[in-house]
């Protein structure tokens, strides 16, 4: 959506029913809007029920992502946990997760299925976007294999794959210097050949520490530890 200071528009049904029914905005009421380009407009709401409206009265150039630029590569992991993956990188201020289809995800996921969960998480990015105030939302890329996402997009990447059994701790590392795919493996775990793939490709094993860690904590806690180290906690 485009949006520019000085101009009034009209909230789509789903931002209409946020603002009026779960934020109880009002008449008069001023709110935040992103496009998810960076940047936030100030401005006040006008109308009642689905007709919501609101005119933008100033912007500020003001980022909320996080300062270093993360990629989150997590493996397929079963019921609600890519959800809640999902949701708390974008509160980390995780530029994107990208999902993978690991040797032993035991979610599979094919055809309409497929495209119904990505649908589903790009919408729980939005609006955990949303809650948290993060203004350029979490991309959530397409499926792919491991090996597939590596000899493709992350070629310009620093990777660092999560290893409970060997690698270099965080706090030993210096500061990335560019953008950083963290790999972090499914409930079973990375197979030996996936390990391989990874080490062929150059990704760097991290720890962390002496625990093994579930999946759903695994990324999570490393992105946290990482903007502790080198971003803006």
């Amino acid at each position: 959506m485009s949006l520019s200071v000085g101009t009034e528009i009209l909230l789509p049904r789903e931002l209409a029913h946020h603002a009026g029914q779960v934020l109880r905005l009002h008449e008069g009421d001023e709110l935040v809007l992103f496009n998810g380009e960076g940047g936030e407009f100030r401005g006040s709401l006008h109308g009642a029920g689905r007709e919501l409206r609101v005119s933008l009265k100033d912007y500020d150039a003001v980022e909320r992502v996080a300062p270093l630029d993360i990629c989150l590569v997590q493996a397929l992991a079963v019921a609600d946990k890519m959800d809640w993956i999902v949701q708390k990188a974008a509160e980390l201020g995780v530029r994107c997760v990208q999902p993978v289809a690991a040797e032993r995800s035991v979610l599979k996921l094919v055809g309409d299925r497929e495209a119904k969960r990505l649908a589903h998480w790009r919408q729980v990015a939005v609006s955990a976007a949303e809650q948290c105030g993060c203004n350029r939302p979490l991309r959530v890329g397409e499926l792919q294999s491991l090996a597939d996402w590596l000899g493709g997009q992350a070629q310009n990447m620093q990777r660092w794959i999560l290893h409970p059994e060997k690698g270099e701790r965080l706090s030993s590392m210096s500061r990335p210097t560019g953008p950083i795919a963290l790999l972090v493996g499914p409930e079973g775990g990375w197979s030996d050949a996936e390990l391989k793939v990874a080490a062929h490709a150059g990704c760097q094993p991290v720890s962390m520490g002496p625990r093994v860690l579930r999946t759903e904590t695994a990324g999570l806690a490393a992105v946290a530890a990482m903007l502790a180290l080198w971003g803006d906690f």
